[in-house]
């Protein structure tokens, strides 16, 4: 089965990956890592604090070549103790 049989999605596309965790360096640096060993420096990234900047929502735009790609990144995010959410 290829990937267009498995996704909706048409291959390579752009995604953003929302990420949620507290305001804090270690958070961010935990996400950028994460998404760099997956797909190099071909990323953008958007921030928005919170109302008490007590936690920061990251919006990271990737360019992906496969579903397996997208699930790989995912389940990194979601293992990292540091991330809350990641959708």
């Amino acid at each position: 089965m290829s990937d267009t049989d498995e996704s909706p999605l048409k291959f390579p596309t752009d995604i953003p990956i929302k990420v949620f965790g507290r305001n804090d360096g270690d958070f961010r640096s935990a996400v950028v890592g994460i998404i760099e060993s997956h797909y190099g420096s071909a990323y953008t990234l958007a921030e928005v604090e919170s109302k008490q900047a007590n936690y920061l929502s990251l919006t990271i735009t990737v360019r992906a070549e496969s579903r397996a790609q997208i699930d790989a990144v995912y389940r990194e995010l979601v293992a990292h103790e540091r991330i809350l959410m990641a959708f």
